[in-house]
């Protein structure tokens, strides 16, 4: 199959994906995010200069990114866009799938005008530089290697409505609770043991697994007591031998884990504390909603579970590194905003798009081995399926026009139109 050809089908693919993304919003609006999506996998760069030139529009580049620097600052359009990508990714979401939420930021350490830049973590310097909030919320099975971007989120303390960081992670399990029908175990990392994250979980029924920092307290067989001397104090039931990829080299762990059936002071509902040994001196503390029984197979699934937050935090790394996100330039908040929803559409588009039917796995096939990985394609697929997409487009230098959409009644239907 010749690589023209395949570019050319990928362009169509990506044209009736951002067609249902722009369901309910104006036609220019709608061909903005087809453009956007296609620049970001065609250049993977969020700069609305490369962007432009993937395009190779018969006019003006200046017109071009005039253009498309009016549309990124479009008041609705990421809120839009975001309701449409969840309405089409719930189905994807199981009752016991793994809702992966994190935080994470982006550094603009020599920016000036960027609006509403915040206190955020420099990691080239260690201190604090300036920069923004990004919240994300990924999907994955727990026996399972492939992922389902439901949500990204750029804010920042400084901006006008901000009022908390936990109201940032609450407001973020109630969009995507009430996308999935309430389906699926969020699982968040430490920090998220506090009152204000804990009852609102609670309070709308959302299932959760979080890990504990150690410090707040228990009520277990009827008396306060601190997490972590309960967690020192709990018997160890069962044994497992896991192995954790460190620095692309797998390191093999024995560990140890057992629970206890707890509370939360004044608060009713029944949770579980499930203990885990051997990762350090102090125990890994998971709180859980979710209902554990007394066998290895339910205990374990609470630890598998928190463990595959370790898999996906690799997506996290691999949106940041694979569309150059530190590398944002829009001065505007809303843009900013905008442009962080329309990456977690491209990442959409690669991650489950390009792989759900056979027609279009045959595509995906060819993303993948035109990546030219020299040490094969992982599990975790997702650099070399981004990297294919933008060798194929890259090298189609035909213009990116953005057709009428073809009324099709799934994504697979009419795969071959040209």
């Amino acid at each position: 199959m010749q690589y023209s050809k395949i570019a050319g089908r990928i362009r169509t693919q990506i044209r009736k994906f951002s067609g249902e993304l722009s369901a309910g919003i104006s036609k220019p609006a709608g061909r903005f995010v087809t453009e956007a999506i296609y620049g970001i996998g065609a250049r993977q760069s969020v700069m609305l200069s490369e962007i432009a030139r993937s395009l190779n529009e018969d006019i003006t580049f200046k017109k071009t990114e005039d253009r498309l620097s009016r549309e990124i600052n479009r008041r609705g359009l990421g809120e839009s866009v975001e309701n449409n990508l969840l309405s089409i990714a719930s189905g994807r979401i199981r009752e016991d799938t793994l809702l992966i939420v994190d935080l994470s930021d982006i550094s603009k350490r020599y920016a000036r005008k960027m609006e509403y830049m915040a206190g955020v973590h420099d990691g080239s310097t260690g201190g604090v530089g300036n920069g923004y909030w990004t919240l994300q919320i990924v999907g994955t099975e727990a026996q399972g290697v492939h992922i389902t971007p439901l949500l990204h989120r750029l804010y920042s303390q400084r901006a006008p409505g901000f009022r908390s960081e936990n109201d940032e992670i609450i407001a973020g399990v109630k969009t995507v609770q009430s996308a999935t029908g309430g389906k699926g175990i969020y699982v968040i990392d430490r920090g998220a043991d506090r009152n204000k994250i804990l009852h609102p979980l609670l309070n709308r029924k959302a299932r959760f697994i979080i890990r504990m920092v150690g410090s707040r307290h228990l009520v277990y067989r009827g008396r306060h007591i601190l997490s972590s001397e309960l967690g020192m104090r709990c018997p160890m039931l069962f044994k497992e031998q896991i192995i954790r990829e460190e620095d692309g080299k797998g390191k093999s762990y024995m560990i140890e884990y057992g629970y206890r059936s707890v509370r939360l002071p004044g608060r009713k509902e029944k949770l579980t504390l499930v203990v885990v040994r051997g990762f350090g001196w102090k125990p890994m503390l998971l709180l859980t909603n979710t209902k554990v029984k007394r066998s290895r197979k339910s205990v374990y699934f609470i630890v598998h579970a928190y463990l595959k937050r370790w898999h996906v935090e690799e997506t996290i790394r691999c949106m940041k590194q694979t569309y150059d996100l530190e590398n944002i330039r829009l001065l505007k908040y809303q843009s900013l905003q905008n442009m962080i929803v329309l990456v977690l559409c491209a990442m959409y588009f690669a991650a489950v798009k390009m792989g759900d039917s056979i027609r279009l796995g045959v595509l995906a096939h060819h993303a993948l081995k035109e990546a030219k990985r020299l040490f094969g394609i992982p599990d975790f697929r997702y650099y070399a399926m981004a990297d294919g997409i933008k060798t194929l487009l890259e090298g189609f230098r035909r213009p990116f026009m953005v057709k009428k959409t073809l009324k099709t009644k799934t994504l697979q239907t009419n795969l071959f139109v040209p």
